[in-house]
């Protein structure tokens, strides 16, 4: 096998230290700030400028590097991802169980591919809130397991598996009596905190199995959540590149990265795509550098979002539900998403600034357009270029097994996307 790229064992660390959107947001301000980027508290005055700075809103991040030169009217380029993937979340009163099981209660969060999530080893990560307000980020490691029914007691299961999420969807964490466990004071304990001062909690179960790269000579690598930590990290990665880099112009445009939470679930939330936050963070940049109304409308215009969010890789063993022309393949660039009926946002102008950026960075891409016959999902690209004007454009890594627990990319894509991301952040035409 080839030797592993380093973009991509960095990538296998950061989903690793990323087991819920709360830790994904922590661990990318943990990076920032190791490189030199100021956190700002949302509540303080900000004073504005040259500088790199960072935001985090619950499970979002907001990140920019504002040039030498900026001025009141200076562009935004982003990038826009999401930090939440589907999973399941802990229910109230989460401690359940019978027949000597202890079992947790979980909801399902977005639409993840359930059978994939059988007979894995899972762990619990969130926040937990105190009564007084302060926070804390919890992991537990290998706790949880869905585990699958016998084929014994189920003749017919490969003829067809039909999960049922309210009975069926119940993993086990343990043996007792449900009435004298606590899996709440469980995750309290792991956190270091009383239970009894826990006033709330968001916590999500996530596959523990290490990410890894494998194939014939090296070139595929499987993990969970690359939907859409894979989009995060290539803007993490150029952000932080493109402010410590001497190869950006002092006049170029502010760079930023917007990493937001729910977007498997709709994306409204005060940290979704759909809430102010991204709206709310480019107004105080901008009031920073003394703009006014006219100049703010003026700097949005002239704005470019680059929405980034995996895609699908053509499907072997399923090649009639993708498009019978256009067929993507893992380690042919990332996609340029298009649909006619803007579930994505890329139109003519945006597709040929793709085109033209790819070229200059030397990075192949893919386009991607769905069969008529299947429905086609969304993004935030639509989110965003609805509440700011700006010109949007559509793009991912290529996957299969999307929203499985565990899903694949190829060890060359998202390395692809952080290099033209790098070109974008720094302005070049």
């Amino acid at each position: 096998m080839s030797p592993v790229p380093a973009h991509i064992q960095d990538l296998g660390a950061y989903v690793a230290a990323s087991p819920s959107s709360y830790h994904a947001a922590a661990e990318a301000g943990r990076r920032l700030a190791e490189r030199g980027f100021v956190q700002l508290e949302e509540r303080d005055a900000w004073q504005g400028g040259a500088g790199d700075y960072f935001v985090i809103r619950d499970g979002a991040i907001v990140a920019w590097s504002v040039p030498s030169n900026a001025g009141p009217t200076t562009a935004f380029h982003i990038l826009g991802a999401h930090t939440d993937s589907p999973s399941f979340k802990l229910k109230p009163k989460p401690t359940t169980g019978r027949y000597g099981w202890l079992q947790a209660g979980v909801e399902v969060y977005g639409g993840p591919l359930l059978n994939s999530w059988l007979d894995r080893e899972l762990a619990l990560a969130g926040r937990l809130t105190l009564l007084d307000g302060r926070e804390h980020l919890v992991a537990t490691g290998p706790l949880l397991r869905f585990p699958q029914l016998a084929i014994h007691l189920d003749r017919a299961v490969n003829e067809g598996l039909a999960l049922d999420k309210q009975r069926q969807m119940n993993p086990v964490w343990g043996q007792g009596d449900p009435a004298e466990a606590d899996l709440l004071g469980l995750l309290a304990a792991r956190a270091g905190v009383d239970p009894r001062e826990v006033g709330g909690f968001d916590v999500v179960v996530a596959d523990t199995q290490e990410p890894r790269v494998f194939g014939a000579d090296g070139e595929f690598f499987a993990s969970g959540r690359l939907d859409n930590l894979s989009s995060v990290h290539a803007g993490l990665t150029a952000l932080i590149g493109t402010a410590t880099g001497t190869a950006r112009s002092s006049d170029g445009p502010i760079a930023v990265l917007a990493a937001f939470d729910h977007e498997e679930v709709g994306s409204a939330s005060r940290s979704g795509a759909s809430g102010p936050l991204l709206e709310d963070m480019l107004r105080r940049i901008s009031l920073g550098l003394g703009a006014g109304e006219e100049e703010q409308l003026r700097a949005l215009a002239s704005s470019f979002c680059v929405s980034a969010d995996a895609g699908h890789a053509v499907h072997p063993n399923y090649a009639e539900r993708h498009d019978p022309v256009n067929l993507p393949v893992l380690n042919g660039g990332p996609l340029l998403k298009i649909n006619a009926n803007q579930r994505y946002t890329t139109d003519a102008p945006g597709a040929a600034y793709w085109a033209g950026l790819c070229r200059m960075a030397d990075v192949p891409y893919q386009e991607f357009v769905s069969n008529n016959a299947v429905p086609c999902g969304s993004t935030i690209g639509p989110l965003t270029a609805t509440r700011l004007g700006i010109r949007t454009i559509d793009v991912g890594t290529p996957l299969l097994s999307m929203h499985s627990a565990r899903e694949l990319c190829g060890v060359s894509d998202p390395d692809y996307l952080a290099t033209v991301t790098s070109a974008f952040f720094r302005g070049v035409q």
